[in-house]
């Protein structure tokens, strides 16, 4: 049941579920990136949603690529899923921890603010990626991914997304949901959704972890039809990065290669790898046989 998935349909199959128990994910990120209460929060919940999303995509290789940056302490969120159930993350700023005065709650809101967007980068296989953004409304990650899916997609969606950090920073519970109609709802389906009494998904998976419990608390009529395994993965490696130097100008490399000693980091996993003059001669040598 860990880190797994369940995409199911109810409401006469006029709505699909997609139920994410994220506990595991989002604690591996707070372990890699050594995140902070609220950082952890932010990040977990674009993580939760992210993995949804990228195993949403129906054909092999798909990937979503997620960015929120609404000009608050956090910086930029991104995060990459993909259709095989693999997602990763990072946050600009990993140490932040702040609370609202009034609820004494992780102030996510706060930390990512609301001066900026929420983009979605889709890699479909195709000549170019799909690229849509809307304005932040929240800056507290559910909401602002309800909104895009309203008005990005054109799908009308509920979006249930929490962390929530125990005393010792761990990740106490981490969930998300995404409740689709499609095209075929009414107005019964609407009126159904509207009166579902949606507690944080956070603190319901705190008290009973078990996704399938939760989903027949919400639906009566629901069929389960597939679920999937996700993992907090990142495929980073030595040539890959050795790969990215070869898109670098010819100059800029010569400027490194002054330097004994690069060491370039992960921002997914916080890997750090090194390489030396001889390392960026070679990379200069392909470049060098490329213009001729």
């Amino acid at each position: 049941m860990k880190n797994n998935v369940i995409i199911a349909t109810a409401l006469h199959e006029h709505a699909r579920i997609y139920l994410f128990n994220s506990k595991e994910v989002v604690e591996k990120a707070r372990q890699l990136h050594d995140l902070y209460p609220t950082s952890c929060a932010a990040l977990g919940r674009t993580l939760s949603v992210t993995a949804l999303m990228g195993i949403m995509q129906k054909e092999e290789g798909e990937v979503v690529t997620v960015t929120i940056n609404g000009g608050g302490p956090i910086g930029t969120i991104l995060c990459v899923g993909d259709s095989a159930g693999k997602v990763k993350g990072f946050c600009g700023d990993p140490e932040i921890y702040q609370t609202y005065e009034n609820t004494h709650k992780l102030a996510v809101g706060l930390a990512v603010g609301t001066d900026g967007y929420l983009k979605v980068t889709k890699n479909l296989k195709l000549k170019q990626n799909y690229t849509s953004q809307v304005k932040l409304q929240s800056g507290e990650i559910g909401d602002d991914f309800a909104y895009y899916f309203s008005v990005s997609e054109q799908i009308p969606a509920i979006v249930s997304v929490g962390v929530l950090v125990d005393k010792d920073y761990s990740v106490k519970s981490a969930g998300a949901m995404i409740i689709e109609l499609l095209p075929d709802h009414n107005e019964e389906d609407i009126q159904y959704l509207e009166k579902l009494d949606l507690k944080p998904i956070s603190s319901v998976l705190a008290q009973d972890p078990d996704i399938h419990k939760y989903l027949s608390t919400l639906f009566t009529d629901y069929e389960i039809l597939e679920e999937r395994y996700v993992e907090y993965l990142c495929d980073c490696s030595r040539e890959r990065f050795m790969r990215n130097l070869l898109t670098l100008p010819a100059k800029d490399l010569e400027e490194i290669a002054k330097d004994p000693n690069i060491e370039i980091k992960c921002e997914f996993c916080d890997k750090v790898y090194h390489f030396d003059e001889n390392d960026i001669k070679t990379v200069l040598s392909y470049v060098s046989d490329r213009k001729s």
